[in-house]
C-alpha cells in the first residue's frame, strides 16, 4: 500500500462516464459535482450499513430511526468527501468528518485530524493532567462545607445588617423631621413671647444633642456589625482567595495552552507551505480562532491529501442525522464551508488552485428590470424581482436602493424603510423624502403595516393554521446563517395559514403553498421558522441556505397595506407570485 492510501477508497462504482470538472470546487457556495455525487452515495452506504461506533443517528421521516439511550448517539454530523487522483493517475475519494464521531477523533476509513492533541503531544497530556488537578481542587473548594457555611452565614448577616442599618435610617430621619417640627414650633414660641431667650438656647442644645445622639447610635450600630462581619471574613477570606488563585491559575494555564495547541495546528497547500491558526486568523474579524477552528471535514481533507501527495479534484459535504436544536440542517442535505471557522484556513489551503467562480460575486439583478407598482412624490412601491438587492452589497452596487436614487434623482434621504432578502420577491415600499420616511418607520415600529407573504413549502402540511414563535439571532461563525436562540435570540413571531385550494404541483416532492404573515421583522424569519424542526420543519422550496437549492426562492411578499405618510390615505397592493 502506498503511503497516505490507507484512507484512501476507490471507486465500487464505475466512474467513466463523468468527466473530471476544469475547476475545483468554490467550497462556500457550490452544486456538488457528479464525481462527489458518486462519492458521497457510497460513503453513505457505508454510513448505513457500520454501527461499530454505536453511532446511531435519528433519520429522516422516511427511514427508520434507530433508538439510542445514549444522547450522544442520536446527534446529526457533517460528513464530507474529497475527489482525488494518487501518483499513479487513479481517482478515489477522502472521508471526514468534522469533530469528533463517537466521542473518537480517529477511525478507520476516514481522514485523522490535523493535529491529534491526545496521542501525539506529551506536552499538552502533561499540561492538561495539571489543569486537571486544578480543577478537582476548585471543585473540591467549591463544595467545602465550611466555605458553604460561612458563605450563607455572611449572607445572612449582611442582609440583617442591612436590614438594621435602613431601619435606623428611617428613624434618624423621623427625629430629624420631629426635631425640625419643633424648632419651628419654638421659634414661634420665642416670637410671641412665651418663650425666654434662655429656654430657647437650653432647647436648641438639647436638640443638638438628640442629633449627635442618633449619630454616634449610627456608629455603634455600624461598628456592631462591622465586627461580626469581620469575624466571618477572617475565616472565609482565605478560602474564598484561595479559590480565586486556582481559578486565576486554570485561565491562565488554559489559555496558554490553547495558544499552543493553536500554533500545533499546521496548515498545508500545495505548495508545501504550512500555516498554524494563529497566523491565519490574525487578520480575520475574530482575530482568535473560533472554538472547533481546523476540526471541520474540509480543512481535515484537504491537509491529508497535500500531506500525501494526493491531487484535489472536487468535494462536497453533506449533514447525515437529526438536526441539532439551533441550526437548520437536513439529513443529506449539502451545505457549504463555514465562514467563520474555515474561510481563513481554506483561504491558504487553496492558493494556488483554480476555483470554480464564486457566484455571490457576480450581479444577480444584471439584466433585470425593476418594476415600479405605484409612485408620487413621497413615496414609491416597487416589486422587487427574485435574486435582487435591497441594498448595495459589499461587492455589488445594483440594487433597488440605487436603482430608486437613479430614477428619482430628486429624493432626499435614506429611501430605504424596510427590506426583502435577495432571493425574496415581491412589494418593497420606498421614502422620496426624510418626512416620509420618518412616518412610514413609525409604522413599521408601531406593526400598523400589514404584510403578507406567499410561500411554497417542502412537504405536506397538515395543520390549517398557526403560530411559530422561535427566537432568532445570527451565526457569527457562518453569516448570513441564522440560529434559533431561547437565550441570546431576538423574540420572532410568524402566522401562518395553509392557502386553498391547493395548486396541482408537477413535481414529484409533496408541496404545500401557504401564507406566512411576519409580526416581527428578523433576518431570514419566514425561512428559519419554516425549516426548523421546532417550526414547520419544511424548508421553503429553493432555499439554498436552509433547504435545497431550485431555480429560485419559492417566497413572495404579496401584499402590503398601510396608511400614507403624508396624506393619510389608506392605501394596499396587491401582487400575484410569479410561481
Amino acid at each position: 500500500m502506498l503511503p497516505g492510501e490507507s484512507c484512501f477508497t476507490s471507486f465500487k462504482e464505475s466512474i467513466a462516464d463523468h468527466a473530471l470538472p476544469q475547476r475545483f470546487t468554490y467550497p462556500f457556495y457550490y452544486q456538488p459535482h457528479p464525481l462527489a455525487l458518486v462519492a458521497v452515495q457510497e460513503l453513505q452506504q457505508y454510513l448505513l450499513s457500520h454501527h461499530q461506533w454505536h453511532y446511531h443517528v435519528a433519520m429522516s421521516m422516511n427511514e427508520q430511526v434507530a433508538t439510542s439511550t445514549n444522547i450522544d448517539e442520536v446527534n446529526g454530523k457533517m460528513f464530507g468527501v474529497l475527489v482525488v487522483k494518487n501518483p499513479q493517475g487513479e481517482l478515489g475519494y477522502l472521508s471526514a468528518f468534522s469533530g469528533k464521531l463517537a466521542k473518537q477523533d480517529c477511525l478507520t476509513t476516514f481522514v485523522p485530524p490535523v493535529y491529534d492533541m491526545q496521542q501525539e503531544d506529551d506536552f499538552f497530556n502533561e499540561k492538561q493532567l495539571v489543569i486537571n488537578d486544578i480543577n478537582q481542587q476548585i471543585t473540591s473548594q467549591e463544595n467545602s462545607a465550611l466555605l458553604a457555611k460561612l458563605t450563607a452565614e455572611l449572607a445572612e448577616l449582611t442582609e440583617q445588617y442591612d436590614q438594621e442599618l435602613a431601619d435606623f435610617r428611617d428613624t434618624m430621619v423621623a427625629n430629624r423631621k420631629t426635631r425640625k417640627q419643633k424648632r419651628a414650633s419654638a421659634t414661634q414660641a420665642l416670637q410671641q413671647g412665651e418663650l425666654t431667650e434662655t429656654d430657647y438656647k437650653s432647647f436648641s442644645i438639647q436638640m443638638s444633642r438628640e442629633s449627635v445622639e442618633d449619630k454616634h447610635a449610627l456608629a455603634d450600630l455600624k461598628l456592631h456589625w462591622q465586627e461580626k462581619i469581620t469575624a466571618i471574613e477572617t475565616t472565609l477570606n482565605p478560602l474564598t482567595e484561595l479559590l480565586a488563585d486556582l481559578k486565576k491559575q486554570r485561565k491562565k494555564l488554559s489559555n496558554a495552552l490553547q495558544k499552543y495547541l493553536f500554533k500545533q495546528y499546521q496548515f498545508l497547500n500545495k505548495n508545501g507551505d504550512a500555516q498554524n491558526l494563529l497566523t491565519l486568523f490574525k487578520n480575520s474579524l475574530f482575530q482568535t480562532p473560533p472554538a472547533g477552528a481546523g476540526d471541520c471535514a474540509a480543512p481535515k481533507l484537504l491537509h491529508y491529501a497535500f500531506r500525501h501527495n494526493l491531487t484535489p479534484i472536487t468535494m462536497a459535504e453533506f449533514w447525515w442525522g437529526a438536526a441539532p436544536s439551533s441550526e437548520i440542517r437536513q439529513h443529506k442535505n449539502f451545505y457549504p464551508a463555514c465562514q467563520g471557522k474555515c474561510q481563513p484556513i481554506l483561504a491558504h489551503m487553496l492558493a494556488g488552485i483554480e476555483l470554480d467562480e464564486n457566484p455571490l460575486l457576480a450581479n444577480p439583478a444584471e439584466g433585470k428590470i425593476l418594476p415600479i407598482v405605484y409612485h408620487d412624490q413621497d413615496i414609491v412601491v416597487v416589486n422587487k424581482p427574485a435574486e435582487f438587492l435591497s441594498v448595495p452589497g459589499k461587492t455589488i452596487t445594483d440594487s433597488v436602493y440605487s436603482r430608486i436614487k437613479e430614477q428619482f434623482p430628486q429624493a432626499t434621504g435614506s429611501l430605504i424603510v424596510h427590506r426583502l432578502d435577495m432571493a425574496t420577491s415581491g412589494l418593497l415600499i420606498l421614502a422620496l423624502n426624510p418626512r416620509a420616511h420618518k412616518k412610514l418607520q413609525q409604522q413599521f415600529i408601531n406593526k400598523t403595516i400589514e404584510k403578507r407573504y406567499v410561500a411554497i413549502i417542502e412537504g405536506e402540511l397538515i395543520k390549517e393554521a398557526g403560530s411559530i414563535d422561535l427566537p432568532l439571532t445570527v451565526d457569527i461563525n457562518d453569516r448570513p446563517r441564522q440560529l434559533v436562540c431561547f437565550t441570546h435570540g431576538k423574540k420572532a413571531l410568524t402566522r401562518f395559514e395553509k392557502y386553498h385550494p391547493q395548486p396541482k404541483f408537477t413535481s414529484d416532492k409533496k408541496l404545500t403553498k401557504v401564507y406566512l404573515y411576519p409580526k416581527t421583522g428578523r433576518t431570514h424569519q419566514l425561512r428559519m421558522h419554516c425549516a426548523h424542526v421546532d417550526g414547520l420543519n419544511m424548508p421553503i422550496l429553493g432555499d439554498d441556505l436552509y433547504g435545497q437549492k431550485a431555480n429560485r426562492l419559492h417566497l413572495h411578499a404579496e401584499y402590503l397595506a398601510f396608511e400614507h405618510p403624508v396624506n393619510k390615505k389608506q392605501m394596499a397592493f396587491q401582487l400575484d407570485a410569479e410561481f
